[in-house]
């Protein structure tokens, strides 16, 4: 007896340390798969920050090439010439427009601020060569940091007479995009954060692969590397997150280098929510196992005590194999990691991405927006606590019933889930709505999946692709309903096999590519009394049609 009972406390550690090692693993993959994912949409996040300031710096830029041969800069009035420049610096907000001739000399400005320093800089030097100068300082009593542009003004033989140059009040621009998200700042060539959304970074130095303050301080910083991206352990002040992801982007238009901090705890959270979601599972699984094997071990003890009484060995023979039968069917819960996996993904990144919404909004003291991303949290909450209790109807042979679903207010639903990823892949979506509700006979939230599927499968499909990536969904009302989701891609290489589990077109290691999302959207449907079907369409593109029963008023009433 005590050696029995060793054993299965050995095994059960066994399976909890197997478990745990599982459950790491999975952290540890989501993880890497988050962190890119993250990555991608910092750099987007950091290319759009770039491309706005170097878009607002190009307008000045412009402003000092068309303004430099103005006729009133040669007509030597130094008054009119004053009133030009102040004019077109009140219009266009720049810090200051002066007018320089060859020697340097200050021959008309819009302001008396800083203009000799200005006027004295290296990119009046490559103006005098017949070359756009630009470059960047302090400037005027008050020390304002500016972005100046200097254009050669020639005359009528093509020599240089001069120059026009324009200075840009850098703290301006910043007001328009100041705490953003994520942290953004530029350095230039010398090391110094000359540029940044963040005021606090300003005028930072950079010190090996990190920065330090302009007062020589000792800032707490650490770098690690996980899953080939660059991590930032620092403690900067509450504006900038304690762990980072760093990135960064070389602008040679300006002389500058972009380097953005994204906080990395939403990708620490969804790593860890799928990590105790999987472990959740297996805890089940192995709860019921483990009962299972208890109860038999304690029917066969019974029968060895009670061999004589054949009668009731024989029933609590049959009582052993009935649950016997259903620990077979709970160890189907361990082929379905893969398949919650996917069921649980979008609702997921759906919570993050509300999240993330819902704080930027609190950053711009917009609470009522910012309640809005909280409540479509709380419903993708439910969402996924739906899809977690159908899991344990499974279970318990049981399955949610059908009723009424608005097949326009499920797309909908599938729409915003995909909303995201369709704009990040440039993939315009054509929803032809219906006026009014369309009843179909069905479940709201797995309805909602197939759809998904469909949409993300489409999506997949014309991924990299050159030309117009479109897909358009309609419904079609005849005796039965008809939804069709269409796109343009490259079609279906085998039409007959779409629906096989784990058949899949993606590339090998590719973080969908596990061939499973058709295959569930064909047993949803299935199990709605529906049909779904795939065919190419001409010239090119595929078509997934799904077919459901019409919503009939005699139903309810039954």
């Amino acid at each position: 007896m005590e050696h029995g009972v060793i054993r299965r406390g050995w095994l059960v550690l066994g399976f909890l340390a197997a478990v745990a090692a599982m459950s790491a693993g999975i952290f540890t993959y989501g993880y890497g798969q988050a962190l890119d994912r993250l990555a991608q949409q910092g750099m987007a996040d950091l290319s759009l920050a770039t491309d706005r300031l170097t878009g607002q710096l190009q307008r000045y830029q412009e402003m000092a090439v068309l303004l430099a041969p103005h006729p009133t800069l040669d007509a030597g009035d130094r008054d009119a010439a004053n009133a030009l420049l102040l004019a077109a610096s009140d219009k266009t907000a720049a810090l200051n427009l002066i007018h320089v001739d060859r020697t340097g000399r200050v021959l008309a400005r819009a302001t008396a601020a800083g203009a000799q320093s200005v006027a004295q800089g290296p990119w009046v030097e490559r103006a005098m060569h017949g070359a756009l100068g630009s470059g960047h300082g302090f400037f005027g009593d008050d020390a304002r940091r500016a972005y100046v542009y200097a254009a050669p003004r020639f005359a009528a033989d093509g020599g240089v007479t001069g120059a026009l140059v324009v200075a840009v009040d850098l703290a301006a621009l910043e007001d328009d995009w100041r705490g953003s998200r994520p942290a953004v700042f530029f350095v230039d060539q010398a090391g110094v954060v000359f540029i940044s959304n963040r005021s606090e970074l300003l005028f930072w130095r950079r010190d090996g692969e990190g920065l330090r303050p302009q007062d020589g301080a000792e800032p707490s910083f650490a770098v690690t590397l996980r899953s080939g991206q660059e991590i930032w352990a620092l403690d900067w002040g509450p504006y900038i997150p304690r762990r980072a992801l760093h990135l960064k982007r070389d602008l040679p238009v300006i002389g500058m280098r972009a380097e953005a901090l994204v906080d990395t705890l939403p990708a620490l959270r969804l790593a860890g929510l799928q990590a105790a979601v999987f472990a959740a599972l297996w805890l089940v699984f192995g709860a019921f196992l483990y009962l299972a094997m208890e109860r038999r071990r304690a029917l066969t003890l019974a029968n060895r005590l009670l061999e004589a009484r054949v009668d009731a060995r024989t029933k609590e023979l049959k009582r052993a194999q009935a649950d016997l039968v259903q620990a077979g069917k709970l160890s189907a819960l361990g082929q379905m990691s893969a398949g919650i996996s996917h069921e649980l993904n979008q609702p997921l990144m759906a919570i993050r991405q509300f999240a993330e919404n819902g704080a930027a909004f609190l950053d711009r003291n917009c609470p009522e927006r910012a309640q809005e991303n909280l409540g479509r949290i709380s419903d993708m909450a439910a969402r996924a606590a739906r899809i977690i209790r159908n899991l344990r109807a499974f279970a318990r042979n049981e399955s949610e019933p059908m009723g009424r679903v608005d097949l326009g207010q499920v797309i909908d639903t599938a729409v915003e889930l995909t909303e995201a990823r369709l704009r990040k892949d440039e993939v315009a979506l054509d929803w032809v709505r219906p006026a009014g509700p369309v009843f179909a006979l069905g479940g709201e939230v797995r309805l909602a999946q197939v759809f998904v599927n469909l949409i993300n499968n489409a999506a997949d499909a014309m991924a990299g692709q050159e030309g117009s990536r479109r897909i358009r969904i309609g419904i079609e009302e005849g005796p039965q309903l008809a939804v069709t989701v269409r796109d343009t891609g490259p079609g279906i290489s085998d039409p007959d096999r779409i629906f096989e589990p784990f058949y899949s077109t993606k590339e090998v290691g590719s973080e969908e590519g596990m061939g499973l999302g058709l295959s569930i959207s064909y047993g949803l449907v299935q199990s709605f009394g529906g049909n779904i079907r795939g065919e190419n369409c001409a010239p090119r593109g595929a078509a997934f049609t799904v077919e459901l029963e019409r919503w009939q008023d005699e139903e309810a009433a039954a």
